[in-house]
């Protein structure tokens, strides 16, 4: 009995191991699940036994009702916002699930979870494309990063990084205090609604990476909605998100504003500089006016043509007008100095008039100036008395007789003001107008 045991034990190993040679292949007598995969991936998707060319039946099993896609998606990265081209990319991980009964499969009592392939062309796949895109490209470094999981129940899950330019119409009339909204647009090619439907994931279906960083703009939030388009050959289903961009101020303000600033401040000191130093105050109203319109051109040179007026426009048009105004207000004040100078030379001319002198003349004369020197002591004592009736400002502008002095001291007043009224008519209009359009 003993002897004959072991024949036994041997012959029923080796009846196991004929009739099922996947369950004996491991240590110990467990099952091989690689080898299982593969007879149930050859069995679900063997010739003659499924069509990847037929869509999955609809809800229920039945063939006329549309196949549902629920689709989710990881955005990894956006690398960039051009505003002159008006377009963004961004790297996602793109997910795409439906329900296909002829990929059900039996789990071997919950131990196989699912099963997963690289070939996407083995299965059936929804015609989703990116209605606003540009360029795009997979990622194959350094196997592609795609797969399919086929669960037990037949749920199929796509999934596949991918890198996309998208399109991004903008409306850069609040430039650069504005907001941006950029979408992006998923439908189907060729499957109408009939067919095929999109719908978005149940929970969370756009999900962003937490250390996303943009250089000039900050992500606010982000909105998924469904945007199906009627066409002459029927209803496409079509799923969006909206991406809320706030361009960030910080470096407008640095590169733009400050400098802006700088340069009208500077035009300014023409006003306290002589009026004789022509040189001077020529070279520093040119230079001031050339660099602005170097700044100007260099802002527009960043951005597309538009037809119409953007805040930085705005902005940019005043400062050049105040330095230009400062500018031709020396041309004034040079206007003004030659006059004052040609009537102080007829005054001059008026007082060296000599007459004849005779005797008889001469004492009516000296006793003329007696009587006008006793006339203009009495009137400056008038005027005296009058000017102390005037009010600070008129006593403050007699202290500059000459009208050139005077425009000069009237612009480094006028200017300084109007600007600042400028200043504060702007910020307060655009910045209020942002908060209406962001309601």
């Amino acid at each position: 009995m003993d002897i004959r045991r072991p024949s036994c034990a041997l012959i029923i190993l080796l009846v196991l191991y004929f009739t099922h040679p996947t369950e004996c292949i491991q240590n110990n007598g467990k099952i091989n699940f690689r080898e299982k995969e593969k007879q149930i991936l050859d069995q679900i998707l063997g010739p003659g036994r499924y069509d990847a060319r037929i869509r999955p039946s609809g809800i229920n099993g039945t063939g006329y009702a549309p196949t549902l896609v629920h689709v989710n998606m990881f955005l990894r990265s956006i690398s960039k916002i051009d505003d002159y081209k008006m377009e963004y990319s961004v790297q996602l991980t793109f997910r795409e699930q439906w329900l296909d009964e002829r990929l059900k499969f039996n789990n071997l009592g919950g131990r196989l979870k699912y099963l997963t392939l690289t070939e996407a062309n083995r299965v059936w796949m929804p015609d989703l494309f990116f209605s606003n895109e540009k360029e795009g490209h997979f990622h194959n470094i350094i196997m592609p990063n795609v797969y399919i999981r086929i669960f037990p129940n037949g749920n199929v899950l796509y999934s596949i990084r991918i890198s996309l330019t998208l399109s991004c119409p903008m409306n850069l009339k609040l430039y650069p205090l504005d907001k941006q909204t950029c979408s992006l647009r998923m439908a189907s090619y060729g499957w109408t609604t009939d067919d095929l439907v999109f719908l978005w994931k149940e929970g969370d279906p756009v999900q962003v990476v937490k250390n996303l960083h943009l250089p000039r703009f900050t992500l606010e939030k982000f909105l998924t909605d469904y945007c199906n388009s009627k066409t002459n050959t029927g209803e496409y289903s079509c799923l969006k998100v909206d991406l809320l961009f706030k361009r960030e101020f910080s470096y407008y303000l640095i590169q733009i504003y400050i400098p802006c600033c700088m340069l009208v401040i500077v035009s300014w000191v023409s006003f306290w500089l002589d009026q004789g130093a022509v040189p001077a105050r020529v070279s520093l109203g040119v230079t001031t006016l050339l660099t602005m319109a170097t700044q100007s051109s260099g802002i527009n040179a960043s951005l597309p043509p538009v037809s119409y007026t953007k805040a930085i426009d705005v902005w940019t048009g005043v400062c050049l007008t105040f330095v230009f105004g400062a500018l031709l207000e020396f041309a004034l004040v040079n206007y003004a100095s030659r006059s004052d100078m040609h009537r102080e030379n007829m005054k001059k001319n008026k007082k060296d008039m000599v007459i004849d002198p005779q005797a008889n003349i001469d004492a009516a004369s000296d006793m003329m100036d007696t009587d006008s020197n006793t006339t203009f002591a009495m009137l400056a004592r008038c005027e005296v008395h009058i000017t102390r009736q005037k009010n600070c400002c008129r006593l403050w502008m007699s202290k500059f007789p000459t009208r050139s002095k005077r425009i000069d001291v009237i612009s480094r007043i006028t200017f300084p003001l109007v600007f600042a009224l400028f200043n504060l008519i702007y910020w307060s209009t655009y910045l209020f107008r942002d908060e209406d359009e962001e309601k």
